[in-house]
């Protein structure tokens, strides 16, 4: 499964790179706003997303929504410090499949993946 990675922090991406590397996910790619997250989506269709909501240039909100426009099937996590309920509801409108609030441990992130790969892997046969 190949990850795409999108966080302003180049050590939050290290972090999630390592974690996700010890789930046995190494093709991981990443960028470090949403803009450049855009332009690796030119190229490159990963099969999910984890994204960060506070980053310069282009939000991870913004970058979901833009991301929505075309690709309405694309698994979305968004890694984030918000943690307010707003938020959460705000992320999930805009069209994340699931939501985790850093910090996490490997066994939450783990977790979502699974949770989220299942909903989109149950949908799809249906």
């Amino acid at each position: 499964m190949k990850i795409l990675l999108v966080d302003d922090s180049r050590t939050i991406r290290n972090i999630q790179k390592n974690t996700l590397s010890s789930m046995g996910h190494t093709d991981v790619l990443e960028a470090a706003d949403g803009l450049e997250a855009l332009s690796v989506l030119e190229g490159d269709r990963p099969d999910l997303m984890l994204v960060d909501w506070n980053m310069p240039k282009m939000d991870g909100i913004t970058l979901v929504r833009k991301v929505r426009e075309t690709d309405k099937s694309l698994p979305i996590i968004m890694v984030t410090t918000e943690a307010e309920k707003t938020r959460v509801m705000e992320a999930l409108k805009a069209g994340v499949n699931n939501y985790v609030v850093k910090p996490f441990t490997a066994e939450t992130l783990s977790e979502k993946i699974d949770q989220t790969m299942s909903k989109i892997a149950a949908g799809s046969s249906a």
